[in-house]
């Protein structure tokens, strides 16, 4: 886990610079996700704490989040004890995942009051709790958890606050001596395996800092010089760093690692706040998506499997038609020759004058005369002949849904919670969804706006989120000598250089940022189509977001998150 101890210290250094500030505003934009607006050094500082279970964290944030209109009960619980409350000291529990904010209020009487407000970073099991410093008694935790889910503590309203299970583990700040690192160097000489004595031996270390602390030991001097100096990393003002790790996943630190030096995507922050929210930033507003979005993309998602299926049958049917010519023929056949035939017959042999007068056998019904199995050939031919034209038309209003219905699942995936509205709005149009009966019940809706980036050479590129911004962005508001670009053959964002002569490496990064908001963005070598946006039209009754072009050109590219990311943040 990259939020380890070490993190955990290092960012409660961080969060120093918010003591003696005072609680402006508390709000819980999400279920597992508090903002504490502090009023410190003449700034309001938004300070993030989640208790979700992959994304548990505290951090100071950039990021616009909403503020719901109806507080849940422990919002209403924290602006009853926090609300003006001062922030005196923020503190980690000896080398462990878990912060405690240590606050100074007056209670209803106007008597002076401490309460703690601690946050427990341990994956599914995190929580937030709100507990009385005198008595200890929780006044409310963002998640209840009563005695039947856990024996050794109650975390709910009233009951008696208690930390979780120490760990038989030392203190790597305060508990170790060259002595013990003298005993692991020597019982354990591998790096890799001395990571996991690391683990075993010291609290808060995570993977990835036991792999670098046991990789600069094997490769360093002294043990407790390498030691004081990699644990010092965490007690200045350290930065925050994202980097890949062994396992060629993104992951982020704050200390620069020397383990995976070589590294070309490696990016720098100035804060580790900055670089959490960097971090999250696709990771949350996925998580947020599947939280608001539910409803659409289980409709998306069953729409789709309904029409897959449906494609099959209908290809199924199709196939069966390549019959229909043999059915015409057994009929003309079966007429030539009447007069060899006898009722009663279940088949016979005749000459196909089709076929160099190779003999066919002709399966026939002893209940009917020749002439009446003749026809019922012909029947069967017209039959199919007919359905081949309206197995065909179904086969391509399928495929059509399919396409629009794997554009919008695509869009789903790529949106942040607020375009999920002109989405529901879309399906709603399509018939996907029922339209509220009420229209005066309907919440006014807000005009999403296109994803903004800068490239390198500071063009303004236009990303399109969903159908309504696409149609919006391509076909309203970019001039018809700016560049359009979309990834080739496949559901993703319409991308907008607002340039006439866009560079070549604005090209590429706008391709780059094509090819990330498509289908595609999980693949190598995605091709991208540019061409001018007067080279764009709309066909006649086409779906929201459909368009044709001509004269394009195409590159290829493998979308990568940090340069889009970076391209992103210039525009911050």
């Amino acid at each position: 886990m990259a939020f380890d101890g070490l993190f955990t210290h290092a960012m409660v250094n961080e969060l120093r610079s918010l003591e003696s500030g005072r609680v402006a505003k508390i709000y819980q934009p999400y279920q597992s996700e508090l903002v504490l607006t502090i009023r410190a050094n003449r700034k309001n500082v938004p300070l993030l704490i989640s208790s979700h279970p992959n994304y548990a964290r505290v951090q100071v944030t950039n990021q616009a989040l909403s503020n719901p209109a109806t507080p849940s009960n422990f919002v209403m619980s924290l602006r009853k004890h926090l609300e003006g409350a001062i922030l005196k000291s923020v503190k980690q529990l000896n080398n462990d995942r878990i912060i405690n904010f240590y606050f100074s209020h007056r209670n209803d009487i106007g008597d002076e009051e401490d309460v703690i407000l601690s946050v427990e970073i341990m994956g599914r099991r995190s929580n937030v709790i709100l507990y009385l410093g005198s008595s200890q008694k929780i006044i409310d935790t963002i998640k209840h958890i009563s005695a039947d889910q856990n024996r050794y503590r109650m975390l709910v309203p009233g009951a008696q606050y208690i930390t979780p299970p120490a760990q038989e583990l030392l203190n790597p700040f305060t508990d170790s001596n060259q002595q013990i690192w003298d005993n692991l160097l020597r019982d354990y000489p591998n790096y890799e395996v001395l990571a996991k004595q690391i683990q075993a031996t010291f609290q808060g270390f995570g993977k990835e800092n036991a792999l670098e602390l046991a990789y600069r030991l094997i490769n360093g001097q002294t043990p407790v010089t390498v030691v004081h100096e990699f644990l010092d990393c965490f007690n200045a003002s350290p930065k925050g760093f994202i980097y890949e790790s062994q396992a060629k996943k993104l992951t982020y630190s704050a200390i620069q690692p020397t383990l995976t030096a070589d590294q070309p995507n490696l990016q720098a922050f100035n804060s580790l706040s900055e670089m959490l929210d960097q971090y999250y930033f696709e990771k949350v507003q996925r998580d947020r998506v599947q939280q608001r979005g539910h409803q659409l993309i289980r409709v998306v998602r069953n729409e789709l499997k309904k029409n897959l299926k449906k494609l099959k049958k209908l290809q199924n049917t199709m196939a069966q038609t390549q019959y229909a010519d043999s059915y015409r023929i057994k009929g003309e056949v079966l007429t030539t020759y009447l007069s060899q035939i006898k009722r009663g017959m279940t088949s016979v042999e005749l000459s196909n004058f089709y076929d160099q007068n190779q003999p066919i056998t002709i399966k026939l019904s002893n209940q009917l005369s020749p002439s009446q199995n003749a026809q019922k050939y012909f029947k069967k031919y017209q039959k199919e002949k007919n359905a081949v034209k309206y197995v065909s038309e179904q086969i391509a209003q399928t495929e059509s849904e399919i396409a629009f219905l794997d554009n919008i699942e695509t869009q789903i995936d790529l949106a942040k919670p607020e375009d999920l509205a002109e989405i529901k709005i879309e399906l709603e149009n399509e018939g996907y969804l029922r339209k509220q009966k009420n229209p005066k019940k309907r919440v006014k809706n807000v005009i999403s706006k296109p994803e903004q980036f800068i490239s390198s050479d500071q063009t303004p590129i236009l990303v399109g989120k969903n159908d309504a911004q696409n149609d919006r962005l391509t076909l309203k508001t970019a001039k018809k000598d700016y560049y359009w670009l979309h990834a080739k053959d496949i559901p993703g964002s319409h991308v907008i250089i607002e340039s006439s002569q866009p560079s070549e490496q604005t090209l590429i990064e706008a391709a780059t940022i094509a090819a990330y908001y498509s289908k595609g963005k999980n693949s190598a070598n995605v091709p991208v189509d540019y061409v001018p946006v007067k080279n764009i039209r709309k066909p006649n009754g086409a779906k929201p977001g459909f368009v044709i072009y001509e004269g394009q050109r195409t590159l290829k590219v493998t979308p990568q998150i940090t340069v889009v990311q970076k391209l992103m943040q210039k525009n911050n």
